[in-house]
């Protein structure tokens, strides 16, 4: 579900290091949980995904896939748009001790670039004609040595046309896609903590 940005802005993530003049776009709190080490898992199980709206409900299906046949036809995701064409990676902005570390695992499905990976913080970033996005994913202590998941999307539009795209899907990432993602999310997530507990 959606949270307030100030939970994201409260907590000393390293993310705000690299992201002064992007935009917080919202906050989410995502279904999964786990242990203090498990963030790893999670990420992996959300970059694994060949096509992250395969199990969706049909509208949702729908939305994604005009979107990405859209850019075909304008030539939103072409290379001179992307990261180290139109905008330089935010790996540039990264201190040294991030530069240096783990950055996470590639997407297989999907055009971000992993920045850097903690233990209990993990960011992507990606570029296309209308934005310069980073997701940032935080693995938040519940309190007894739990720990979940929240979701935030930074954002930083291409221009008057950036800001009218982003302002155009709102409703539709809001009502249709994100609804649609949690709900992947939990029952991917699910299967994960089930193959960890068989092996444990």
């Amino acid at each position: 579900m959606r949270i307030p940005k100030s939970e994201h802005l409260a907590r000393p993530w390293r993310i705000h290091e690299i992201t002064q003049d992007f935009t917080l776009e919202d906050v989410w709190a995502l279904p999964a949980a786990g242990g203090p080490d498990d963030l790893r898992l999670f990420v992996a199980d959300v970059t694994g995904s060949t096509d992250p709206s395969a199990n969706w409900a049909w509208p949702a299906r729908m939305l994604w896939a005009i979107r990405w046949k859209l850019g075909e036809l304008f030539g939103w995701d072409n290379p001179e748009h992307g990261l180290k064409a139109r905008v330089p990676t935010l790996r540039d902005r990264l201190p040294d001790d991030l530069r240096s570390g783990p950055s996470g695992p590639e997407f297989v499905g999907l055009p971000f670039s992993p920045l850097y990976q903690l233990q209990d913080e993990w960011a992507a970033e990606m570029a296309n004609r209308t934005v310069h996005g980073v997701m940032h994913i935080g693995w938040v202590p519940d309190g007894e040595g739990r720990y979940h998941a929240e979701m935030a999307v930074l954002v930083r539009p291409n221009g008057f046309f950036g800001r009218l795209y982003m302002s155009g899907i709102a409703p539709f990432r809001y009502w249709i896609v994100y609804p649609q993602l949690m709900r992947a999310m939990e029952r991917e997530w699910h299967a994960v903590e089930g193959r960890v507990r068989a092996v444990r």
